[in-house]
């Protein structure tokens, strides 16, 4: 379970930002809205998190710095020309040659190896504990040229200090562990990419444990408007491919009460298959364009929440509420706790949004404020770093700017 991020020189963000989401134990959870940040571990971290401040607050740029890293890991050995995507630095001139920094913390099994996995899977009981990966970007001038630092440590039991699993300098030289041998793969450092991760490049060239941390980043899902959604095309042709998650479809869309009865393809002759929609009281079918902006996209983000709950993973939803009618949006985020008997992997949502309605619904652990300051630059804190109470209404107290992210008028 991912419990902290730390992003620092990335777009809005300038100065060290850190988001702790570890929760007491002695907090009461009676909806199964917390989880063990390890399979043992006493403190825990919220399934739903939702990130609150006004338009330009730096919401985007919290979900962007997790896509970015995620993406690193999972895809960076893919890109063939220097540089990357998906950056930028804060906009001064101090800035231009400080290092853009992110780092995750997370619990997982230890030692982690394709035996130490399958024992896993098979229900055995192994070592956990948590997992930190950090990775410093060189800027010259204001232009990302390299990976300056990147690092994998793990912390069995969460105790102790942070043992190395393998660290990797800016000139390429990577310390491995027994954790993760760098035997019969040395060949692998010669030729690394400045912009490409170990994870990455190493399991490429199959790697066991790189694998497995590739695969669990293959488990992250996000939907950041507009460059990272489906656009309509896409989400057609996905469905098209995919019956059972249509089969699913249909059923959410019935009990949600849009008015959609059934959900089919119909084949053209020169063009690509058309998706219909039968509604109650209608005499034919509508196509996807007649449908309102709200079920499209609730369609939209339906494969991403759903592939979440069934593998135990991670989906960050940018702007969840754009088109989501409030009353729908609670219940969206109750699917992923415990009571809803829909999580039962433990998978996280973060989404970031403007709906105050949802306050009503949030625990102080699940939401985040994002401020911007007068030099433009985004600063964010938990309602669990501010004096609140467990009773209070968030809804009242956040449009009232007690808690700060709203905008300033006049």
């Amino acid at each position: 379970m991912l419990y902290k991020l730390e992003i620092e020189n990335f777009f809005s963000i300038r100065d060290l930002q850190i988001l702790d989401l570890t929760v007491d134990a002695k907090v009461p959870d009676p909806e199964g809205r917390y989880t063990p940040v390890f399979e043992g571990a006493d403190v825990r971290v919220p399934k739903v998190v939702a990130f609150y401040g006004a338009n330009a607050s730096g919401k985007t740029t919290i979900i962007r710095a997790l896509e970015f890293i995620v993406s690193m890991i999972r895809d960076s050995v893919s890109r063939t020309i220097p540089g990357f995507t998906g950056i930028e630095r804060f906009n001064d001139v101090e800035s231009a040659n400080r290092r853009i920094r992110i780092a995750i913390e997370l619990g997982g099994a230890m030692n982690l190896n394709p035996e130490v996995h399958q024992r896993a899977m098979d229900g055995e009981k192994v070592e956990q504990g948590n997992y930190r990966y950090e990775l410093e970007i060189e800027l010259h001038d204001g232009l990302a040229v390299r990976i300056a630092s990147e690092a994998l440590r793990q912390k069995p039991n969460g105790q102790g200090k942070w043992q190395r699993v393998y660290e990797r300098d800016a000139e390429g030289r990577v310390k491995d562990s027994k954790t993760f041998s760098l035997s019969g793969f040395q060949h692998l450092v010669k030729t690394l990419a400045p912009n490409h991760t170990v994870l990455s490049s190493f399991a490429k060239f199959q790697h066991p444990t790189a694998q497995l941390f590739v695969n669990a980043a293959r488990n992250a899902f996000f939907q950041i408007e507009p460059v990272h959604s489906f656009v309509d095309h896409e989400v057609i042709d996905y469905l098209r491919n995919q019956p059972n998650v249509v089969l699913r479809l249909k059923d959410e869309l019935s009990r949600i009460d849009v008015g959609v009865e059934g959900i089919r393809f119909q084949q053209t002759e020169n063009g690509p298959p058309l998706l219909l929609f039968k509604h109650a009281g209608l005499a034919s079918e509508m196509p996807w364009t007649m449908e309102s902006h709200g079920t499209r996209a609730f369609i939209k983000m339906f494969p991403f929440i759903i592939t979440a709950l069934d593998t135990g993973g991670f989906v960050a939803i940018d702007e969840m509420d754009t088109a989501i009618h409030p009353n729908m949006l609670p219940e969206l985020v109750r699917w992923f706790y415990a009571a809803s008997g829909r999580n039962r992997l433990n998978a996280q949502l973060w989404l970031t949004c403007h709906s105050a309605s949802l306050l009503d619904y949030l625990n102080k652990e699940e939401i985040v404020i994002c401020e911007k300051d007068r030099e433009g630059r985004t600063h964010l804190y938990s309602l669990m770093d501010v004096k609140v109470r467990r009773d209070e209404n968030h809804y009242r107290k956040y449009l009232s700017g007690a808690y700060g992210g709203v905008p300033n008028l006049g």
